[in-house]
């Protein structure tokens, strides 16, 4: 009877079979010395890295200019891409009874020479002009870019010619060198676009060339040419990436140059090509009736300036958001 009352009062079990005593016996500051000890620093930089990951993108949303300037670009875009659906009539339809109507409920931007609506022809002319901007600045990427990186990394001969032939080209004024081209290549926006890209491509190949041999001078590039890493994959993998933002920040400043210098070839008969619209042919247009119709440059010049500024809001956002100093 003595042993069976004693087994009777062992430490009572938990719901899975087991007793406190073994679980405190596993929580004892004893069996936590013989785990391994997680580094501060570790834990300190886990909870730091998505703060870092997103610094650039909180930085930029509390810069208000930029936001302003994200927000006008996209409308610009919104307007360009639904212009079918959004345009009020047809941008070529003529009408004479219409001709250079004052803004108007039914006309809010009035109408042109031969009766077409403004508001119409500057929302399929945001088309142009940003196609211009967007396409002209990705050809000189590109060219430019890779041009850039090979100078850069490669250095002696490969440099010399590249860097001697962007300075021959930064010789000439942006504006004149795509003049001269696009007089060259014949009136239409596919060659204003070339014209542009073509004038636009020195500026990327410095900028490449220049991070470029910034990045190359690094310990992780050395590593990964000592491990046998082909120039190609180091390239690609190391270079290519730092290089990037720069480059974006750049991109984003030479689309409001590249709008404006599409706007310059059109007033000159040397972009788009009537009568389909575009806002520097607009302006070509107008300039016979600034006193008759001032409406008629008024509201293209409008949309010229707004679209430029907000290029150039959203360039400075960028280049303040991913500055490397600030990170």
């Amino acid at each position: 009877m003595v042993a069976i009352q004693t087994s009777s009062t062992t430490a009572p079990s938990d719901p899975a079979g087991q007793s406190l005593e073994s679980l405190e016996s596993r929580e004892s500051p004893a069996c936590d010395a013989n785990r391994p000890a997680v580094p501060a620093a570790s834990l300190a930089g886990a909870e730091r890295l998505p703060r870092r990951r997103y610094r650039g993108l909180r930085k930029f949303m509390r810069n208000k200019a930029a936001v302003a300037g994200a927000i006008i670009v996209a409308f610009a875009v919104f307007v360009a891409l639904l212009a079918p659906w959004i345009s009020p009539y047809d941008p070529i339809a003529t009408s004479f009874l219409t001709v250079r109507q004052a803004p108007s409920a039914l006309h809010w931007f009035g109408t042109d020479e031969l009766g077409r609506d403004i508001l119409a022809r500057m929302i399929f002319g945001a088309r142009a002009s940003l196609a211009a901007g967007v396409v002209s600045v990705g050809i000189a990427v590109i060219v430019g870019v890779p041009l850039g990186l090979l100078a850069g990394y490669f250095g002696r001969w490969v440099d010399a010619i590249v860097s001697r032939l962007a300075d021959a080209l930064l010789s000439i004024p942006f504006l004149i060198l795509a003049i001269a081209m696009a007089a060259f290549l014949g009136a239409s926006l596919t060659n204003a676009m070339i014209a542009i890209g073509v004038s636009a491509m020195p500026r990327f190949v410095r900028l490449a060339r220049a991070q470029a041999l910034s990045v190359k001078a690094e310990e992780y590039v050395e590593g990964a040419r000592a491990i046998g890493l082909t120039d190609a994959r180091i390239v690609v993998r190391y270079i290519l990436p730092n290089v990037l933002p720069p480059i974006i920040v750049q991109a984003s400043l030479t689309v409001a140059t590249a709008i404006i210098a599409e706007a310059s070839l059109s007033f000159l008969g040397l972009g788009q090509l009537p009568p389909l619209p575009s806002w520097g042919s607009m302006l070509n247009t107008a300039k016979d009736f600034v006193e008759q119709a001032p409406w008629m440059s008024i509201f293209p010049g409008i949309a010229i300036f707004l679209t430029v500024l907000g290029f150039n809001l959203l360039g400075d956002g960028l280049r303040d958001a991913l500055d490397p100093r600030e990170q």
